[in-house]
């Protein structure tokens, strides 16, 4: 569904590295709710805001990150499998807080740098670009360390939303990206042994 994110690696926007500049490098899907993204139900707070806007930028590198292991030749098998994973449950995901930020009259595309005070764990340009170049072996590395210090970013962001935030909802989807992520920081890690 965001396969069209592949093309990251030529991006020339200063404040998020990795990302499609603009909409005409990024795919409609990955920056509009779709037909089954609802606002969140309930009252909301400006934490709440502040974690889909900056989740979606977030989860958009994943999945570019993901698209470009996904498309090389010689990769691990265990390495792909796992990428295609992150890629199944974060797409939805970006679906559905874009459906949040436009029921909340918010922004659904947002395109805001990271708060690294928070952790945020961006690919800076110059990752983005190594991972795109690399072949093999070397490439399932710096996909798998680079993703363990995007998902840390993404845990501490979702911690940040289930102290702070206030809708049911987005609580809900923090804890669930904190669980999910801390397990696949725990693959990657046994994966970077098996290298």
């Amino acid at each position: 569904m965001l396969t069209g994110l592949t093309g990251c690696s030529t991006n020339n926007m200063s404040t998020m590295p990795g990302m499609s500049p603009g909409s005409s490098g990024s795919p409609s899907t990955a920056n509009s709710p779709n037909a089954s993204a609802t606002p969140a139900a309930g009252p909301h707070n400006d934490a709440d805001v502040m974690f889909a806007k900056m989740m979606i930028p977030h989860h958009q590198q994943a999945v570019a990150m993901s698209d470009m292991i996904l498309a090389k030749d010689g990769i691990d098998a265990k390495v792909t499998d796992l990428a295609a994973q992150i890629k199944a449950a974060q797409a939805p995901e970006i679906a559905q807080m874009s459906g949040w930020l436009a029921g909340w009259d918010e922004n659904p595309s947002p395109s805001m740098g990271m708060d690294h005070d928070m952790g945020g764990g961006m690919m800076s340009q110059a990752d983005m670009d190594a991972l795109d170049k690399a072949t093999g072996v070397d490439a399932a590395r710096l996909f798998l360390t680079g993703m363990i210090k995007h998902h840390q970013g993404a845990i501490t962001m979702a911690q940040h939303a289930i102290n702070n935030g206030q809708n049911p909802a987005v609580i809900a989807l923090a804890k669930k990206i904190v669980a999910d992520q801390q397990a696949e920081i725990t693959t990657m890690n046994q994966l970077l042994t098996q290298l």
